[in-house]
Parts: C-alpha cells; sequence; structure tokens
C-alpha cells in the first residue's frame, strides 16, 4: 500500500432521486470527485442485503455473499433497456439529508419488479443471465430461495417456518422451489442486475485510478441464508437456534460491553471442512474490493462468547480461533493479503501477532488519542507504524465537529489544542484540522469520512453502537462537494506526499 489517502461514504449516503443513494449516476460523480481531489481510495460499508427490521444495519445483512436490491440504480437500468424515463418518473423522491428506507425500499422494488416483468419468460434463456448463476451457484441458489421463503411466511426468522424447509428437507425444498419459482427467479433477476452495474462501476474507478475498500463483517446474522444452509458451521441446537453469541467486552462505547447476538462459529468444523465457506467468501469480496478492512479482526485469534440467555456482554469469555491456519489457506492462493485488520478494542498480542505475520495494516483512530495517554497512546500521532490504516474516525465515531462538542472532555480538548499549538480554536475549524494532522502521519494511509469534509456535526453521524433504530441514515446533498472542498484536500494531498500516479 503506497502513501495515499482516501474518503469512506457508503453507497447510500450518495444523493439521489429515489430516497437513498446506489452505485448510479451519483457514484461515477463521486468517483470523479476523488480523482479530482487526488484520493485514491473510496471506503465504502457492506452491501450485503437488509432490512428496516434489522435497523437497516449495513451489518445485518441477509447473506454474506449477495447484495442489497436497494443499491441498484433505476437509471442504469434504462440503458440495459429495462426501464424506461417515464416509469422512472413516478418514483422520484425529493432529495433531502436523510433516507427514506420505506419510501425508498417501495420505489426500488417496484421498479424492479417493473423490469422483471418485461423479460422473466426469457431471463432462463439469457446466457449472460445463465452465466452469472452458473458462476455464482455456491450461494445464490440457497439466497434465491431464503429471500422467498422468507417473503411467503411473512418476514419470519427461518427458525420459525414448517420443519420440512427450516431443516432443509429434499422434499420440502422441491416442493417450495416449485411452488415459489417465480420469486426465486426474481431474487436472482436483482442479483444479476445488481452485479452488471458493480462491473461497470468497477470499470469507471480503475480507469480513474481509483480503488474501493470494502467492509466485511466477521460475522453473519443468524436469520440469513448463510446460517440457515450452513447450520454446522455455527453453534445453533437441534431447532437452529444459538446456544452462545457473539459480543464483546466492556470498552470505550459501553461499560457493560456489547451483546451483538449474531451466532458464533463452530470453528473445529469450519476447520475440519478446509474452512471451505470462508474461503469462499474471502475470496467473493477480494473479487468485489481492490482491500478488504476486515471487521473485529481481534475475533481472528479470540473471540468474546456469551451464553445465550445473558443480558449483557459482562457474562461472556474468550475462545481461540484458528486465524493462522485460515490465513495461511487464503494467503497459499491470493499471495499478500490486501487486508485491512481492524484491530480496535482489547487487543492482545496474540492479535498483533495474528496481524504482523501476515504484513496486515492496522488500524488507528485520531479521536481517541488526545486523552490523558496522549504520550503513549498508540492512536496518537507521533506513535503511528507505517504499515497501518489512521482515521479521524470511522462510521461508529462522532463527525469531527461532533467529536469536539460531545465527546472529547476537557483534557482531550486541551491536548488538542496542544497538539496543533493553538490556546483556542473556533468549532468549525475542528474538522480540518484534524484532517490535516491524519494527512501528516507516517501511516501509509489515511481516510476520512465524508461528512468531515462537509464539516457537518453530530446531526450527521452514521452510527451510534448499542443504538437500536435511527442510525444510517445520513444522506448528502446534491450539490454539497464544491471545487472549494476538492481543492483544498488536493492540496493537502500534495503537500503530505499522498498523491498517486493512476499509471
Amino acid at each position: 500500500m503506497k502513501r495515499s489517502s482516501g474518503i469512506l461514504m457508503h453507497f447510500t449516503s450518495l444523493p439521489s432521486r429515489f430516497g437513498i443513494g446506489d452505485i448510479g449516476p451519483e457514484a461515477y460523480k463521486f468517483s470523479d470527485f476523488l480523482a479530482k481531489s487526488g484520493q485514491r481510495f473510496w471506503q465504502v460499508l457492506p452491501i450485503t442485503p437488509t432490512s428496516s427490521e434489522a435497523g437497516n444495519s449495513p451489518y445485518s445483512g441477509f447473506s454474506a455473499f449477495a447484495a442489497n436490491p436497494m443499491l441498484i440504480s433505476p437509471e442504469l437500468m434504462i440503458s440495459f433497456g429495462l426501464l424506461t424515463e417515464e416509469e422512472l418518473q413516478q418514483y422520484s423522491l425529493p432529495d433531502s439529508n436523510r433516507v427514506n428506507f420505506e419510501k425508498a425500499e417501495k420505489a426500488k422494488e417496484d421498479l424492479l419488479r417493473t423490469a422483471f416483468d418485461k423479460v422473466a419468460d426469457e431471463l432462463n434463456s439469457d446466457n449472460s443471465f445463465n452465466t452469472f448463476i452458473w458462476e455464482n451457484a455456491y450461494w445464490v441458489n440457497d439466497f434465491a430461495m431464503f429471500s422467498a421463503l422468507k417473503l411467503n411466511f411473512n418476514n419470519k426468522a427461518w427458525t420459525s417456518w414448517p420443519e420440512e424447509v427450516r431443516d432443509r428437507s429434499e422434499d420440502g425444498l422441491r416442493y417450495w422451489g416449485e411452488r415459489l419459482a417465480r420469486e426465486v427467479l426474481f431474487v436472482k433477476f436483482c442479483q444479476w442486475i445488481f452485479f452488471r452495474q458493480w462491473g461497470l462501476l468497477r470499470e469507471h474507478l480503475a480507469a480513474l485510478g481509483v480503488e474501493l475498500i470494502g467492509d466485511v463483517p466477521i460475522y453473519v446474522t443468524h436469520d440469513s441464508s448463510d446460517v440457515w444452509s450452513n447450520r454446522h458451521l455455527f453453534k445453533l441446537d437441534d431447532q437452529g437456534k444459538p446456544y452462545c453469541v457473539a459480543g464483546v467486552p466492556p470498552d470505550y462505547f459501553s461499560k457493560t460491553g456489547q451483546l451483538w447476538g449474531n451466532p458464533v462459529y463452530n470453528w473445529e468444523r469450519c476447520e475440519q471442512e478446509g474452512f471451505g465457506w470462508w474461503l469462499s467468501r474471502l475470496r467473493h469480496n477480494l473479487g468485489l474490493y481492490n482491500w478488504i478492512r476486515l471487521d473485529h479482526f481481534r475475533g481472528f485469534a479470540a473471540y468474546w462468547e456469551i451464553p445465550k440467555d445473558s443480558i449483557s456482554a459482562i457474562d461472556g469469555y474468550w475462545v481461540e480461533a484458528p486465524g493462522h491456519r485460515l490465513f495461511e489457506k487464503l494467503s497459499a492462493d491470493t499471495g499478500p493479503l490486501p487486508i485491512i485488520a481492524e484491530d480496535l478494542g482489547h487487543i492482545t498480542g496474540d492479535v498483533i501477532h495474528l496481524r504482523d505475520r501476515f504484513n496486515l495494516p492496522g488500524m488507528n483512530i485520531l479521536q481517541f488519542s488526545f486523552g490523558e495517554d496522549i504520550a503513549t497512546c498508540g492512536d496518537s500521532l507521533h506513535n503511528h507504524r507505517r504499515n497501518s490504516v489512521v482515521y479521524t474516525g470511522t462510521h461508529d465515531n462522532n463527525t469531527n465537529r461532533g467529536w469536539i462538542r460531545i465527546n472529547a472532555d476537557e483534557t482531550s480538548r486541551n491536548n488538542f489544542l496542544a497538539y496543533i499549538g493553538r490556546n483556542w480554536l473556533d468549532e468549525s475549524e475542528v474538522s480540518w484540522q484534524m484532517i490535516r494532522l491524519c494527512m501528516s502521519s507516517v501511516a501509509n494511509l489515511c481516510i476520512f469520512q465524508i461528512q468531515d469534509l462537509l464539516n457537518l456535526d453530530e446531526s450527521a453521524r452514521m452510527n451510534i453502537p448499542g443504538l437500536a433504530s435511527g442510525n444510517w441514515g445520513w444522506k448528502m446533498v446534491s450539490g454539497d462537494l464544491t471545487p472549494v472542498i476538492s481543492e483544498k484536500m488536493e492540496t493537502l494531498t500534495e503537500l503530505f506526499g499522498r498523491t498517486f500516479n493512476k499509471n
């Protein structure tokens, strides 16, 4: 990873005429902005399908492989000959700084079903469609069946389905597969359209020299096609329910830890099968992105396991995980691993050894660095490592402006001022001062939240960990990114030696 910089912004936060950002025209405009501003990387959150029942969190997906149909661009479907501008016009929504998940989901689904109805009878004879299904058979068939069944059973979790499909009996799958054949085909159609559009965006980014960083959560959602079709790889009882769940011990974000509730892996079974599911998942994501950020990387060394009936994460305990053997197998196929290790939280020697053995860049968060331990804190600018990625803050942090107003205590505010050699600073200056500090780090890569380039306050925060609703909804409005912002980024990028040559 050469010395460079980039921007963190999820696709849903792009401007849109359909209530939610997607991988259409505005994604191309943002790609152009990145290149013009001297930015080499665009980091995004997971693109997996989610729902309002899961708080619209991209970290609570129904599949570790499938894409969220809400990220499909209706405009690009016109160029595919599947929709008309007249059909799009009736679903246009006012552009605003919040995602309207409910209206956006209805608009996108109606448009997708309109397009599907036009080609459904010919899909099975379409070479491009059949090639996509064949190449992705290791996940798309199970996901399509899971989605069709979930819709048929009123969105109930798969553990509540009739036994013959809950337990995936051959007769049950055949019966329901025939009964729900059209809906199964629709789900496959949506995935095909998304990945066609994805390929076009990747080509545009490559031509600009901009690389994508994807985000891969370590855990999957219990109510997902992954768990339903691979029950033996998770610690589940005979009814398919977890008997222990994932989380983290008390940390910066919570005094009682975080009780995530995801099922934990049966790593013994995973390893007995040669880590097949895990290798497929990681290869799939390495095919989608130039780099991936492995969320909760420490869980590959040891993870926090919590008994299912616990009311908080305090009752958990550490369990060793076979991260070394997993990454040995992956690197044997791919060579050096283009993986960023999210090594935040309770980091011990075994995690550092795993990270450094495979030469993976770790992470530092500048907002964490101004406390009483500023002199020795690993997040402090003067303690950064070259092989690392430094963020002013991630999607789980406040914006820089919100941080100084709400999260930074008196010690942190005073240390921040001392660090930049000022006695006083107007709140409106904080965000760009933080960006400047981050740029000056020896870390090979620095990443900034798009909200910080726009100098926004806490109302633009993407996620508050532990908050069940109200997250993930911030969205940019067309025109927010001005030439002045682009020029400021380009100037800082050149000043601190982060400009890249795409050739």
